[in-house]
């Protein structure tokens, strides 16, 4: 009876979120999007948008910078990819006020009942393609950031990543300097 009793006692806040998951979310300044995610959007910083680059072997800026010392970047290397992750700071930033103006602005037309099928196909349509750009946009920091690497520094990088066993794709980047 004790274990049940605590089991149920256990349990309960964890079915209580599970039936109400979105419980205290409709006090957020934008309903979709957290603090966490305005401060990142804000701030240019890239929230996993660029995985698809990062995991496969095209660190971004960022990273490498943290990691300049291990990787031994040359000061060549470290000053470009410092004046890298700089301008993906100007140019994801303003991106990202956009996408939270723009979600802003849907959450507001659903807050005042305004809403219509136009106005809901506008606004999405914006929405998808300020994502689609803030995307491009740290994808395209981390194509140039592998570019500035040798194969010893990426296979060096993933290795202290964690990503054992991933191994960068051998000199095949682009190199469009």
């Amino acid at each position: 009876m004790k274990k049940i009793l605590f089991l149920v006692a256990f349990l309960a806040p964890a079915l209580a979120w599970a039936e109400n998951p979105y419980a205290g979310m409709q006090s957020r300044p934008v309903k979709a999007l957290s603090d966490q995610q305005l401060a990142d959007l804000r701030a240019g910083r890239g929230m996993g948008l660029a995985l698809a680059a990062e995991l496969n072997g095209y660190p971004g800026p960022s990273h490498v910078l943290e990691l300049a010392d291990r990787l031994g970047l040359s000061a060549e290397q470290r000053t470009k990819v410092q004046e890298m992750f700089a301008a993906m700071k100007v140019e994801t930033t303003p991106i990202g006020h956009r996408l939270i103006e723009q979600e802003s602005d849907l959450d507001r037309q659903f807050a005042t009942r305004t809403i219509s099928p136009d106005s809901l196909k506008s606004a999405t349509a914006r929405i998808a393609t300020t994502q689609g750009e803030l995307r491009e946009a740290h994808l395209k920091y981390h194509l140039l950031t592998a570019a500035t690497l040798d194969g010893s520094q990426l296979a060096k990088y993933a290795e202290l990543r964690g990503y054992a066993g991933a191994v960068p794709m051998q000199q095949q980047h682009h190199h469009d300097n």
